[in-house]
């Protein structure tokens, strides 16, 4: 059976970038059946803000009877009553609990680091619950979920990871010496989840620490599965980004137990929208590891190849990234190196 994968363009940069991906895997003969529907705030703004989420009903239904689904960028308006991030609606809905960034530097950008590890972040409590009460006109607070169920499947797919791919130490970020009962908890499902792992290394180093540790020496963290709460891995997830040159080169996955979310790690930049110059590489990387996911991975290891190789040479590259091409350009570029590596 053919499998469908639902993808919406976005907000803002998200619908070049999500047509230069998607161009990319058809010319590279994709199998699966790609759906496209609307998200984000752009269509919640023309339809007269008058729907309680930035998913319609119909992209909804289409969601659920899809095998996986593409989420280009998209806006969330920072004010009270707008509604949910598309991304947190989804994670909760479809309870992709761990969001995945891989982090990997290119050697044309930054000669002098080398770092390759991945972030794994829980992405259906903390406080992206979003529940939030007003006590009085002086007070608000937020509560902070964390719970040992949401814990413990979140590190069984983080250790699924490390396993496969032959990594060798989970570093658990906390804040333990201060949050003592949520971060206490997290913990030692940690620990608990590692039982089963002997050969796997543990370290714990608190989320200000760390924050230091990645820009004073990133390279201590190769070979690790960088693992934490929801918001301290947003954050931490954000520095590590940087290290490898820019947002636009950074793919992420949002997984459950029988469903797929993939996106770039970036937001939709409107002030660069139509202008043809950002980089499609997060978009494409993304879209790549998604054909893998529906069961097409020769597709995924071509895209990943031709994209290493045309960054590293750096010829067809965007502003970001040192050079003056267009987004369609790299992503051409991107497209015919693939198909040759497809024929080898």
């Amino acid at each position: 059976m053919t499998k469908k994968v639902a993808i919406m363009k976005g907000d803002g940069i998200g619908p070049e970038i999500v047509d230069a991906m998607t161009g990319i895997l058809k010319e590279c003969n994709l199998q699966a059946e790609m759906i496209f529907c609307d998200a984000g705030s752009e269509q919640w703004e023309k339809n007269g803000r008058k729907d309680v989420s930035y998913i319609p009903d119909s992209t909804m239904k289409t969601l659920e009877e899809v095998d996986a689904c593409f989420k280009g960028p998209t806006t969330t308006i920072p004010v009270p009553g707008a509604p949910r991030s598309v991304a947190v609606t989804l994670r909760q809905k479809f309870e992709l609990f761990s969001n995945i960034r891989p982090v990997k530097t290119f050697k044309r950008l930054t000669p002098n680091r080398n770092v390759n590890f991945v972030c794994f972040r829980e992405a259906t409590e903390g406080l992206y619950t979003g529940v939030e009460t007003q006590l009085n006109d002086d007070t608000a607070i937020a509560i902070r979920k964390i719970s040992r169920k949401g814990c413990a499947r979140f590190m069984d797919s983080a250790l699924d990871w490390a396993k496969r791919y032959e990594l060798n130490k989970v570093v658990a970020i906390t804040k333990r010496n201060i949050l003592k009962k949520t971060d206490g908890l997290f913990f030692e499902e940690v620990q608990n989840s590692l039982k089963n792992y002997p050969d796997i290394g543990l370290e714990e180093i608190y989320i200000d620490n760390m924050a230091q540790q990645l820009v004073i020496n990133p390279e201590q963290f190769n070979n690790s599965v960088l693992v934490s709460t929801n918001l301290f891995m947003d954050i931490i997830s954000e520095l590590a980004s940087g290290i490898v040159g820019s947002i636009g080169l950074i793919y992420s996955s949002n997984m459950g137990k029988d469903y797929a979310m993939f996106e770039a790690a970036h937001g939709s930049a409107p002030s660069f929208k139509g202008q043809n110059k950002v980089n499609p590489t997060a978009t494409v990387l993304a879209g790549a590891w998604m054909a893998d996911y529906l069961g097409e991975k020769d597709i995924r290891d071509a895209i990943f190849g031709a994209t290493e190789q045309i960054i590293n040479e750096g010829k067809y590259v965007t502003f970001d990234i040192g050079g003056d091409a267009t987004t369609t350009q790299m992503s051409e570029q991107i497209t015919n190196l693939a198909k040759t590596n497809l024929r080898k």
